[in-house]
């Protein structure tokens, strides 16, 4: 116990104290000077107000919309990009949900999709994750919504497809050279940080809107998981056993096809778990430029404030996604039982799939051929009762709850938020700028301080310093939240199956439910407050740091728990000072992502009153001449996240005893 825990977190205790009291002394400071210099040079920006950079970017704009149809990068690149997605998504759209090859239903109808999603889910997993596939795909037209449904699948199987092409290979690179590592890092911060609503616009000028636009801001969204997890599945390789393989003569190639890969399987799955949910998270946005799918029910919706029909079509995104989420997990573990098998059990598995082929083959023909298997049958009325239940339920909760939810959100915006923004943005610049870099150096080392140092000047170039340093506290507000809870659910998750497969499908629900839909209830217990906002993103963000902290949990070798409880350690002991610290990497990428995921609710915040960036983004985007704004604001949002990003990053690796500045 000794051992594991010494090797665990092993680091001179000078250091940290050291370090401890530089960043007290500097907290202090701070406050000090905040008390003296209140409200002087904080660089405050009226809300219609542009400076050059602002009206640069919206001169930049108008010219790329005068040259579309012109200039020969647009006709002989952008244009080819566009209708290769736009043959992908058809395609997909012409199997399974829209008529095509000259006939009035799609080639693939309902019962044959059905029979094929149950029949790729035993052969990919097992039987109960078959029956769940089937379930769900039936669910989907009890809802009444079979063909926006499959709308959705086919934008989400397109971006996806793209997505693990371009991503799983970045991956495996980024994982086996740390100099590929540093250089995509920046490039995935700002692909997720980077609000949606900033490039939907740019993305229609170049590739018009509809289904190519639609999906290239899904991927751009959904490819960064697949990058960082698969990287960070090759990178948590034990080195023993990748020196054991080449001390055995292995090449290159194949140790990383025999022995990387394999053992970096399961958190591969992982990310391509996450990237489906973030495909699917976005479904809501792309329909504001005409994707097609259940993310047009949803805006539809809410455009009335039908929260019935808005949780209803969101209650379908949630379904796909665990259906996928479910049969992505159990390919994953496919090869291991099979090879716990038997010989027999072997052979009745083949023959079962055998005749569930020949029925899956005969009902696709059946699809095919009948209108009755092609169009699903109507009139179940299940879409109309969920319906119904939510409004009631809102009501309800309107009603009952308002005093309770009034209370919390005012306690937490008195006693927490207020402060910490009143410090932040009652501050002269150059001093929170200070602090930052301050903290940076002291906390990550001089690349970390140098690092926010640029960020911070970029911030200030932006015209946009007071409303950064308002995002700024509520987004650290909710991060620490998300942390707090995916420490708690994902210890519980790692060490308990019964947990883990009880709370995923919650955590399911809260990362692929639009934020559309839970945000009208949202408003109707908390109001349009900045409050709300930071709840919007804890529901976000704390699912994927619940998995991944669960999933670091569960890498810890059985043989280290094992002889920490045979040395009389609690359950308490075995936690802290084993699990938690010989997770460390998967506590730093989920600290990492938990920060990235509520900076891309920030945008989502303005909607409902949390104003700053998001505001900015927002009106940036329905109001040309505030364009430029709005794109300041979505490149503030970025400097956000990567200047946060390298100091966890570089505090993490310090504490671990990595060499210092790296």
């Amino acid at each position: 116990m000794a051992v594991l825990t010494e090797r665990a977190t092993a680091r001179p205790a000078p250091v940290r104290n050291t370090r401890r009291i530089a960043v007290a002394a500097i907290v202090a400071g701070w406050l000090v000077l905040w008390l003296i210099l209140r409200g002087h040079q904080t660089l405050e920006l009226g809300t219609s107000d542009l400076t050059s950079l602002h009206r640069w970017f919206n001169d930049f704009n108008d010219a790329i919309g005068a040259d579309r149809n012109s200039n020969p990068l647009f006709l002989y690149f952008f244009n080819e990009i566009r209708l290769v997605i736009d043959n992908l998504v058809t395609f997909f759209q012409g199997l399974i949900s829209q008529p095509s090859f000259g006939r009035p239903v799609p080639a693939i109808g309902w019962l044959g999709v059905v029979a094929i999603a149950g029949y790729a889910s035993w052969a990919l997993g097992n039987l109960r994750v078959a029956a769940l596939a089937v379930g769900g795909f039936v669910f989907f037209g009890l809802q009444g919504l079979w063909q926006e449904s499959m709308d959705t699948l086919a934008l989400t199987l397109s971006a996806v497809f793209v997505s693990l092409l371009i991503g799983i290979p970045i991956g495996v690179w980024a994982g086996l050279s740390s100099r590929v590592n540093r250089l995509v890092t920046p490039v995935l911060d700002f692909m997720q940080t980077m609000p949606t609503f900033v490039y939907l616009a740019p993305l229609t000028l170049f590739f018009l809107i509809g289904p190519a636009s639609a999906t290239i801001a899904t991927l751009i969204y959904a490819t960064p998981p697949a990058v960082r997890i698969t990287a960070h599945a090759i990178r948590s390789v034990p080195h023993t056993t990748v020196e054991a393989a080449e001390s055995l003569g292995s090449t290159r190639r194949q140790t990383l096809t025999k022995v990387l890969l394999p053992m970096a399987k399961r958190t591969i799955v992982l990310g391509v778990n996450q990237t489906i949910m973030a495909a699917l998270s976005m479904v809501t946005i792309a329909a504001l430029i005409d994707a097609p799918g259940l993310g047009k029910t949803v805006v539809k919706a809410l455009e009335t404030l039908d929260v019935g029909v808005a949780f209803n079509a969101g209650l379908a995104i949630v379904v796909m996604a665990i259906v996928l989420d479910r049969v992505t997990t159990a390919a994953s573990v496919r090869a291991e039982v099979a090879g716990r098998a038997s010989r027999n059990s072997v052979r009745r598995r083949r023959a079962g799939l055998v005749g569930a082929g020949v029925v899956t083959a005969v009902c696709v023909w059946l699809s095919y051929t009948y209108v009755w298997a092609s169009q699903f049958p109507e009139g179940a009325g299940l879409g109309d009762d969920i319906a119904r239940t939510a409004d009631s339920v809102t009501r309800w909760a309107q009603s009952n709850l308002s005093g309770a939810t009034n209370g919390l959100r005012d306690a937490m915006t008195t006693a927490l938020l207020n402060p910490f923004e009143d410090v932040l943005t009652g501050s002269p610049w150059w001093l929170v700028g200070a602090v930052l870099v301050a903290l940076g150096a002291v906390l990550g080392g001089w690349r970390a301080g140098a690092t926010a140092a640029v960020c911070v000047a970029l911030i200030v170039a932006s015209g946009l310093w007071r409303d950064s340093m308002t995002t700024l506290a509520s987004s650290l507000v909710a991060t620490v939240i998300v942390m707090a809870l995916g420490v708690v659910v994902g210890v519980w998750m790692g060490r308990s199956a019964m947990a883990d497969r009880l709370i995923r499908p919650v955590l399911d629900a809260g990362q692929t439910m639009p934020a559309f839909v839970y945000l009208v209830p949202f408003l109707a217990l908390f109001g349009a407050t900045r409050f709300t906002a930071i709840v919007a993103a804890i529901v976000y963000a704390a699912p994927v740091t619940m998995k991944i902290i669960a999933d670091g949990i569960r890498g810890v070798p059985e043989t280290a728990v094992e002889a920490a409880t045979a040395a009389g350690s609690s359950t308490w002991q075995t936690i802290t000072k084993v699990q938690l610290p010989m997770a460390r990497k998967s506590l730093t990428l989920a600290t990492n992502q938990g920060l990235i995921y509520v900076l891309s609710m920030v945008v989502v915040g303005g909607l409902v009153g949390a104003g700053a960036l998001g505001y900015d983004v927002v009106a940036g985007f329905s109001q040309g001449q505030l364009y430029g704004k709005g794109l300041a604001a979505g490149l503030a949002i970025v400097l956000l996240g990567v200047m946060f990003d390298r100091i966890t990053q570089a505090a993490a690796q310090r504490a671990a005893g990595a060499p210092s500045g790296r």
